[in-house]
């Protein structure tokens, strides 16, 4: 967001290269990535309880539990895949960018497109197998093995979920991308 005007759509967090046609989806993506980041503060304070619990109960009350590790599990699974949009919004997720600085600021941003073209290709693929899981388990009533046995249902869903917010996210940045230098192409040409 190194724009020179400080408009609305940077006061609430969307590339102000977005098309005005994918603002409001922009917008509605951006606050379900804010309310998935409180159900990932929530969730690993759950996980962090349970897991805490766990060793209060098996090493002070010499009683052990067979539920908690699944539910930490689960915990950090939703807490990981739902905050992947929130973090991608930011551009937080760890890039590798040895060869940034060696090239040239145009060559440099085709890079930038041709990673999230991929990335999108990756996790486009990666929610819809996710989803296809969350059905099967879904239908087939598929368990853990464990003798607690929760529905997979519920980490396939997570993933699913956050996999799918996380494709629609680098979506709009894509988009958000090649107007901008659609724009800059044709600011320079006239």
């Amino acid at each position: 967001m190194t724009h020179g005007s400080q408009g609305a759509s940077d006061v609430l967090g969307v590339d102000p290269d977005t098309p005005k046609l994918l603002l409001p989806l922009a917008l509605v993506v951006m606050r379900v990535n804010r309310m998935m980041v409180v159900l990932g503060m929530l969730a690993l304070l759950a996980a962090a309880l349970v897991l805490t619990y766990s060793v209060v109960s098996r090493y002070v009350m010499k009683s052990s539990t067979d539920w908690q590790d699944e539910a930490a599990v689960f915990s950090l699974v939703g807490a990981t895949f739902l905050c992947s949009a929130f973090v991608q919004a930011l551009r937080g997720h760890v890039g590798i960018e040895a060869i940034a600085g060696l090239l040239p600021r145009s060559i440099n941003r085709l890079r930038l497109l041709l990673v999230d073209l991929l990335s999108v290709a990756f996790c486009g693929f990666f929610a819809w197998k996710s989803w296809t899981l969350f059905h099967e388990a879904w239908v087939e009533h598929h368990t853990t093995s464990s003798s607690w046995a929760p529905p997979l249902a519920i980490p396939y869903g997570l993933m699913a979920a956050g996999m799918t917010l996380l494709s629609l996210q680098i979506l709009i940045q894509i988009s958000a991308r090649v107007h901008g230098l659609a724009r800059k192409a044709s600011g320079e040409a006239s």
